[in-house]
């Protein structure tokens, strides 16, 4: 092999090497992509939570108001409704 060869050899491997990272480097950034896709989603449905837990009373303060209206419906006299 002359000098000649393996310098042609040797570009021949840098711009393959360089191929493989150019698509390396599109493959991972659609994977970002696709990931920051999948983020917002669930960042949307996290909230979408949010809200529907802020519209809900919670089982202790529902317990505690059951006690009252009994209470109340004690000292007036009145059937309690089940």
């Amino acid at each position: 092999m002359e000098k000649q060869d393996i310098q042609e050899i040797k570009k021949i491997v840098e711009q393959v090497a360089k191929v493989q990272t150019d698509d390396l480097a599109a493959i991972v950034a659609k994977g970002f992509d696709s990931l920051e896709n999948r983020m917002d989603t669930l960042e949307q449905g996290q909230e979408d939570i949010k809200l529907k837990l802020d519209n809900v009373a919670y089982r202790f303060e529902l317990v505690a108001l059951q006690k009252r209206v009994e209470e109340l419906e004690k000292r007036a006299g009145i059937q309690a409704s089940q």
